[in-house]
Parts: structure tokens; sequence; C-alpha cells
């Protein structure tokens, strides 16, 4: 097969078909992703990279249309940094989930994008904002979207905890989206994730060879039978 024929795969632009994630803790915010990018059935990046700059102590998740959300994180950037001119102070976390807000609300008919805005300030610390599809605006302690976030909700509220410091934190984020990974045929490849506290932005990579590992299954169908028949096997004598 010399090229990929467009016109077999499922009807649809490139999608983030996604799992994405932020969580607040004490000193800043963990925001992670997956990195797949899918058309239908074809996968199109499997190293994508789903956290958005859009400020110095500011990224934001993306999921939905990889062109919807590239453009909306574009021009918010444009206007955090024209916001940092005319005021002189860095724009809080809660000013830039407002206008990722009304960028979603206002096209709500025209896009698919749901974001999570995580980030560090000096107004309120760190914080972390989810954005559903239709343009909704959530401030929550711990955040996850895209398809492979239905697969793990249960989890989350099982195992979430305030008062975590950065590697309890770390490693829930980790755990997390590799449970979804492993579930959902649309997210995959490797796990990208930004720390952001005060003093710093500290990007965390894990390669898809090093994801946590977690229940993998196993064919049961017919196990009886073939145990009972092992058990009833005799040795066969042989003469020395």
């Amino acid at each position: 097969m010399d090229r990929i024929d467009i016109a077999r795969l499922k009807s649809g632009e490139v999608n983030l078909g996604t799992s994405i994630m932020a969580v607040q803790f004490k000193d800043g915010v963990v925001v992670g992703a997956d990195s797949r990018t899918t058309t239908g059935s074809y996968i199109a990046n499997r190293v994508t990279d789903k956290l958005t700059h859009v400020h110095d102590r500011i990224y934001c998740c993306r999921s939905g249309s990889a062109a919807d959300t590239q453009a909306i994180a574009d021009i918010v950037h444009y206007y955090l940094q024209l916001h940092t001119q005319t005021s002189g102070a860095p724009p809080s976390v809660h000013t830039a989930a407002t206008m990722f807000q009304k960028l979603c609300y206002d096209n709500k008919d025209a896009l698919s994008a749901g974001i999570i805005v995580a980030g560090w300030d000096k107004e309120t610390g760190p914080s972390v904002y989810n954005i559903p599809l239709g343009g909704g605006l959530f401030r929550q302690p711990w955040a996850i979207g895209g398809s492979g976030s239905t697969y793990v909700y249960g989890y989350c509220d099982a195992t979430y905890k305030e008062g975590w410091n950065r590697d309890e934190t770390v490693e829930f984020v980790k755990n997390t989206l590799a449970l979804a990974m492993s579930r959902d045929g649309s997210s995959g490849g490797v796990i990208r994730m930004c720390v952001i506290t005060e003093d710093k932005v500290e990007r965390l990579f894990v390669p898809g060879d090093q994801l946590p590992k977690f229940w993998q299954g196993k064919e049961v169908l017919g196990t009886d039978s073939k145990e009972a028949e092992l058990a009833a096997a005799v040795a066969m004598a042989v003469d020395a």
C-alpha cells in the first residue's frame, strides 16, 4: 500500500482523541496528557505534545479537534501577552481560563474543543479550570478530559486525596493516564507532564515502554478443562 486511502477512513478532521489531566497540589499543579492524534482509525501522530504553553506559569491541555484547539490556544496566548504588556503584570490563571471559556462558548456550534487550563499565579496560587465541550467553566482540584477520561473517573474518585505533595501528584497523574491509555483506543503513545510552581515549570516524559503496568487480562475460556486434562495425565514409564 503506497499511500493512505483517505476515502476509507472514518469521516472527520484530525482529532486529539485523547486523555488529558490536571491536578492541583500544595505548591503547584501537574498537567499531563497522552500523545496520540488520530484521523478516524488512522494514527496521524503518535508523539503529539498536547500540553500548550499560554503564559509563563499557565498551560492548557487540549482535546477535540487539533485545528480548533491550536487556533484557540494561539489566540489566548496572543491576548495574554497583550494583557501583560498593558497591565505590567502577569495574568492570573482565572483570566486565561475566562478567555478560553469565552472563545469556546461564543463559537460552541463551530468548534470541537475540550480544554483544561492550569497554572500558578500570585493571587490564587495553584488552580485548575475545566472547560468541556459547550464552553462551561469549572474550577476543580483535579480535572480529566478527552475520550480516555470516561475509563478512569472511578479510579480518580477512589484514589485522589487532598494534601498530596509533588511526587505523589505526579505518580497519580502518571498512573491515571496509563490506565486511560490502556483502555481507550484513541489514546496512546507516551505520557508528557508539566509541573508548574511559583519557581519554575518542569517538563517530565514517560516513554511508551516505561508506562506503569496494570492488570492486562488473560484468556480464561476453556482453562478448566485444560487444567483437568493436565491433572489426569500420568507420566509414561520408560524401561531403563
